[in-house]
C-alpha cells in the first residue's frame, strides 16, 4: 500500500468525550487541554483554510497545517507510521482514509462525532474516520453541441461508449475523483466491467488532455467540447453559473457515474489523545462548520439537518452505487488498470 500511495502521489505532480460540541472547543483529555495539533490534509488551501482560520479563532487552537494531494499526505503518514508528527488527516475522498485504517495507523473519534454523519457517510463499522462533505459525480453537457449533433442527452455514462457520442467526451484520468469513480465501477460492476467502459472510451475519441475538472468545465461551456465528466461542485460554485450554457445530469439508480464520494477525516493514534485534534473534527460537522462548506465550495452537507446547496437536487435524491466508501481504498487495481490502458504515466 505505501508503493501504491507513493506511485500516486506522482501521478498526482480515548480521550475527548467532554469536547463542547456546541462550539467546538476542546475540552478535558484527562484534565489536559491542548492548544495545538498537526493537520495533513489533501485539500486546497483556498478551500479549507478560510474554515481552519475560523476554528482557530473560535478554538484559540493553533493548526499546523501541511498541504499536498490526498495520496502524498497519505504516502507520507504511511512511511511516518506511529512516528508521524500528525495529529489529523484530512482527505479529498475516503479511499486513502480507508487505506491508512486498514495499515492500522488511525485511532478513534468519538462515537457522538461520528454519529453526525449520515449513515452512508461514515463506517460500516467503527469509528475511525467520518466523512465531512458529499460530491456527487455528474455529467456536464452543452445543449446547442448535443442538439447541432442530433443525439441525446445521455443519462448515464454507459451511454457514452454509443458511437453517436464519439469525439465528444471529455474526462481526466489522473484526477482523484475520476479514479475513485473508476473504482467504483470496478467494485460494483466488476473488473472486466470497467476495462471494457474505458477501452469503449478510447475507441470512441475520448478526450483525456484536460488537467482538471476546472478546464473541463470551461471547455464544455465554450463549445470546445460537448460532454464532460465532473464533479457537481465545479458547476455549482461558478461565479458566473446563472449565464453558463453548462447543464448537468445526474445519473440515477446505481449507475456509476453518480457516484456520491466524501471528503473525510480521521486522526492518528496519537491525535486521538489531542484534544484539539478531536474538537476540529467535531467542528467540521457542527452546523457552522457544515454551513461553510455549502456556502463557500458548494459540496452537500453530511450532517441531515444542515439544508442542502441551492440550485442542485437535494443529497436525499441522488442514488448512485451504495458500497462501504472506505472500499475505494483500492486505489492500486485501478491506477494499474488505467496505466496499462495508456491513460495515466
Amino acid at each position: 500500500m505505501l508503493a501504491l500511495l507513493v506511485t500516486a502521489a506522482a501521478l498526482a505532480g480515548c480521550g475527548g468525550d467532554d469536547t463542547n460540541t456546541a462550539t467546538g472547543k476542546p475540552g478535558g483529555n484527562g484534565g489536559d487541554e491542548a492548544k495545538s495539533f498537526v493537520l495533513y490534509t489533501g485539500r486546497d488551501e483556498e478551500l479549507i483554510g478560510p474554515i481552519i482560520d475560523a476554528f482557530e479563532k473560535e478554538s484559540g487552537v493553533k493548526v499546523d497545517v501541511r498541504y499536498g494531494n490526498s495520496a502524498e499526505m497519505a504516502a507520507q503518514l504511511l512511511e511516518e507510521g506511529d512516528s508521524t508528527p500528525a495529529d489529523a488527516f484530512l482527505s479529498q475522498e475516503v479511499g486513502a482514509i480507508g487505506a491508512l485504517a486498514d495499515a492500522g495507523l488511525l485511532g478513534d473519534l468519538p462515537t457522538a462525532t461520528v454519529e453526525r454523519a449520515e449513515v452512508r457517510f461514515r463506517p460500516v463499522e467503527g469509528t475511525k474516520w467520518v466523512g465531512v462533505t458529499a460530491r456527487s459525480r455528474v455529467i456536464a453537457y452543452n445543449p446547442e453541441m448535443l442538439d447541432a449533433a442530433g443525439v441525446a442527452v445521455p443519462t448515464g455514462v454507459e451511454d457514452l461508449t454509443d458511437p453517436a457520442y464519439e469525439g465528444m467526451v471529455a474526462m481526466v484520468p489522473g484526477n482523484a475523483s475520476f479514479q475513485a469513480f473508476i473504482t467504483a465501477f470496478r467494485i460494483t460492476r466488476g473488473e472486466a466491467a470497467a476495462r471494457e467502459w474505458l477501452e469503449a472510451m478510447i475507441v470512441n475519441g475520448a478526450d483525456t488532455t484536460f488537467e482538471n475538472n476546472g478546464d473541463v468545465l470551461e471547455a464544455v461551456n465554450s463549445g470546445d467540447v460537448a460532454i464532460g465528466l465532473i464533479n457537481h461542485y465545479y458547476w455549482a460554485r461558478h461565479e458566473n453559473r446563472d449565464q453558463l450554457e453548462v447543464k448537468l445530469v445526474f445519473p440515477a439508480g446505481d449507475d456509476p457515474g453518480g457516484l456520491v464520494n466524501a471528503t473525510a477525516i480521521g486522526v492518528t493514534k496519537a491525535g486521538a489523545d489531542n484534544s484539539a485534534a478531536l474538537a476540529f473534527a467535531d467542528f467540521l460537522l457542527s452546523k457552522e462548520g457544515q454551513e461553510h462548506f455549502v456556502n463557500e465550495t458548494w459540496e452537500y452537507p453530511v450532517v441531515a439537518s444542515v439544508a442542502d446547496p441551492t440550485g442542485v437536487p437535494p443529497l436525499s435524491e441522488l442514488e448512485g452505487p451504495r458500497f462501504d466508501l472506505a472500499d475505494l481504498d483500492s486505489l492500486e487495481q485501478t491506477q494499474a488498470l488505467l496505466g496499462e490502458l495508456g491513460l495515466i504515466g
